[in-house]
């Protein structure tokens, strides 16, 4: 049940629009909501009250790539096991995340309405959740992961969005009605396979795929359900052919150049790199039983990941953070901050997990900033993020976690 009242005294709180601390402050929230955020010393009656003791404060965290859906690597397992092992595993991923720091994340296809809801209601313990569904994948492409020789489209559960399976498509008027079927099932974006992918074996990873035609198609149909598009795409060929067909955010990118970073800037389109996902497999990938086709894949795109982010910035593309982590390496998302140093100041890693995430999503005024009327959900933390962000990969970094005005985590006296 939310406090209806709470006040968090004496924090710095991070102004994640203009990236830089404020003065010492006082954050009221009231009904799940901040109220005001004031360095005026005004009496607040009736409230729970939580003592920053000077650190910083910053909004919750969001992971703009994830799939809580995926407990293990084995993607075939996930698919043919029954969905509710699939739910009580993924209560578990969401609960750790929101541990984590991380208040709000963009399902990039797994979860679906039932999952989102279990969250609203409390349920489950985890962040707010934005679905994509079931990605939609044209035969053969980056989602379609049916065995080879198997005819049939519904070959694994077709349960609302729950699994990794794609809904596969074939041509404007089926693509039309697979985005609508995600959108039917309460899809807050709609995925699209635009290229090739890694943990597909048999699609080449500089290739294309759906024709500009149906990745129109896509775009409009989300568009009409007043909703956007986000596409996995590694080459310069994908991603131009994605943005220009309408869709606003990129998936991975790893691959692509200065001209094609230009044509994002143009088209206004996000780029979410996910970093810690090919740290992750280059660990991991051989004990897992990854084939060498997709090891070589892997080390292709893992050398070009902080390349590209620095491309991307140079041009003005907005950078957002995401992880795509699988299984047991979900542990590994705050990792991520530190991979994404290498290319980028750690105001600008915390802007690209709090503002702009959110401008993504289209929650500008809602999440990822401490501003009144936005949804409380904010964290207090050891040190200085604005200088390095160690903090929030350690437990004992995080000693405040607030969502909708529930404390989640206080550590503090």
């Amino acid at each position: 049940m939310s406090i209806q009242r709470l006040v968090v005294d004496n924090v710095r709180p991070f102004d994640s629009r203009q990236g830089r601390l404020g003065p010492p402050s006082r954050i009221v929230i009231e009904s799940g909501r901040i109220a005001e955020v004031t360095a005026e010393p005004r009496k607040v009656d009736d409230a729970q009250r939580i003592d920053g003791g000077g650190r910083v404060a910053l909004p919750g965290l969001i992971d703009a790539h994830v799939h809580v859906t995926a407990a293990s690597h084995d993607l075939m397992r996930l698919a043919l096991q029954p969905p509710s092992l699939t739910t009580a595993e993924s209560s578990r991923i969401m609960h750790d995340m929101l541990q984590r720091g991380f208040t709000a994340v963009r399902d990039a296809g797994g979860a679906d309405f039932g999952l989102q809801a279990a969250v609203a209601q409390g349920l489950f313990d985890g962040p707010r959740l934005f679905i994509a569904g079931f990605p939609v994948s044209q035969t053969g492409g980056h989602a379609d992961m049916r065995p080879m020789g198997v005819r049939q489209r519904e070959f694994f559960c077709t349960c609302a969005g729950l699994g990794l399976i794609g809904a596969i498509a074939d041509g404007v008027g089926d693509v039309r009605r697979a985005v609508r079927e995600q959108v039917r099932n309460g899809a807050n974006q709609i995925k699209i396979m635009a290229g090739g992918g890694i943990a597909s074996p048999s699609d080449p990873l500089e290739g294309t795929q759906f024709s500009l035609d149906e990745l129109r198609a896509a775009c409009e149909e989300a568009d009409a359900a007043n909703l956007y598009t986000m596409a996995h795409a590694y080459s310069p060929r994908a991603v131009t052919r994605a943005v220009q067909a309408g869709v606003r955010s990129i998936e991975h990118g790893n691959l692509i150049d200065e001209a094609t970073a230009k044509v994002m800037k143009t088209e206004g389109a996000y780029l979410v790199p996910t970093l810690s996902t090919y740290a992750a497999l280059a660990d991991e990938g051989e004990r897992l039983g990854w084939s060498p086709a997709m090891l070589n894949k892997l080390a292709v795109v893992g050398e070009r990941g902080i390349e590209a982010v620095r491309i991307a910035s140079a041009v003005g593309v907005p950078v957002v953070f995401g992880t795509d982590l699988l299984g047991h390496m979900h542990a590994r998302q705050s990792g991520e901050f530190a991979l994404r140093q290498q290319a980028m100041s750690a105001v600008q890693v915390l802007q690209s997990a709090t503002w702009i995430a959110a401008r993504l999503m289209r929650q500008d005024g809602q999440l990822g900033e401490l501003v009144a009327g936005a949804f409380a959900d904010l964290l207090v933390v050891e040190g200085d993020p604005t200088q390095e962000l160690s903090m929030l990969a350690r437990p004992a970094g995080l000693r405040v976690i607030v969502q909708g005005g529930r404390v989640v985590k206080n550590t503090l006296a």
